[in-house]
């Protein structure tokens, strides 16, 4: 099968196992339109790819993800269509996470925001470095933490902690991610690849039918809370058309606390 993408890098490294990198370097992997439409497409190509056993999720360089782009979040605050377009794409990026049948393994390192970091935590299996820094971000933007976060933050995590994070947009470490449950695995920073290639490989050579079909089973925790997902995601986006993402925006642009 071709994958076709400008934002993804897509390789097969090993057997069985589809490598997709998320590639803008220079900016720790931010994604724009073009990078966010690609994240929502990626998992239906993945389903359809016979040869496609299991997927590594990655961001290039040293970083996983630095979440969405400014200039995509301006646009979005100023035409109504770019809104609606980019709310169907995130709530597909999370829906098509969850209903594709391969085992995603995902390998965080560096910062892990916004719709990077839902394909980070929705992973069938992450995998995160010590250092690395996995933040929410939506409320320091002056929007609802929508995206992924009340879908999977409680249930991983527990309410209370998931409040404390997600209502002060407090930086979770690798290290603490893996105490609180938030992710699978944590180790050395140097190891992360490896370490979610090394499950990947392990997840390609099991019994498929077995694995997607549990795989399957389990998410269906997360589709129940779907309904909780898709009002957060709409409260998120009513956010963007009023007045603090703006403040937001500039804070974020001028690297310094946002006064709401």
């Amino acid at each position: 099968m071709t994958y076709a993408y400008d934002k993804l890098k897509i390789d097969m490294p090993a057997d069985g196992v589809l490598r997709v990198t998320i590639s803008e370097p220079r900016r720790l992997n931010a994604v724009d339109m073009a990078g966010h439409r690609e994240l929502a497409e990626i998992w239906r190509d993945v389903d359809r790819d016979d040869a496609v056993r299991a997927v590594v999720v990655r961001g290039e360089g040293s970083a996983f993800s630095a979440g969405g782009d400014l200039s995509m979040i301006e646009e979005m605050t100023l035409d109504h269509a770019t809104r609606l377009r980019v709310f169907g794409e995130a709530r597909d990026i999370v829906y098509n996470v969850l209903n594709c049948s391969k085992p995603v393994v995902s390998a965080i390192q560096g910062p892990a925001v916004g719709a990077g970091l839902a394909v980070a935590l929705l992973a069938d299996i992450s995998v995160a470095g010590r250092t690395a820094r996995i933040i929410d971000g939506h409320t320091r933007l002056g929007v609802a933490a929508g995206d992924h976060a009340a879908i999977i933050w409680p249930l991983l995590c527990g309410m209370a902690k998931a409040k404390y994070h997600l209502l002060l947009c407090e930086p979770v470490s690798g290290a603490d991610a893996e105490r609180m449950g938030l992710v699978s695995l944590c180790v050395d920073d140097d190891q992360v690849h490896d370490k979610a290639m090394e499950i990947a490989v392990r997840l390609a050579a099991g019994a498929q039918e077995a694995i997607r079909l549990t795989k399957y089973s389990l998410n269906n925790w997360l589709r129940m809370a779907g309904p909780a997902f898709d009002a957060s995601l709409a409260m998120e986006f009513l956010g963007f058309t009023g007045p603090d993402v703006q403040e937001g925006v500039r804070a974020l642009r001028e690297k310094r606390p946002p006064s709401f």
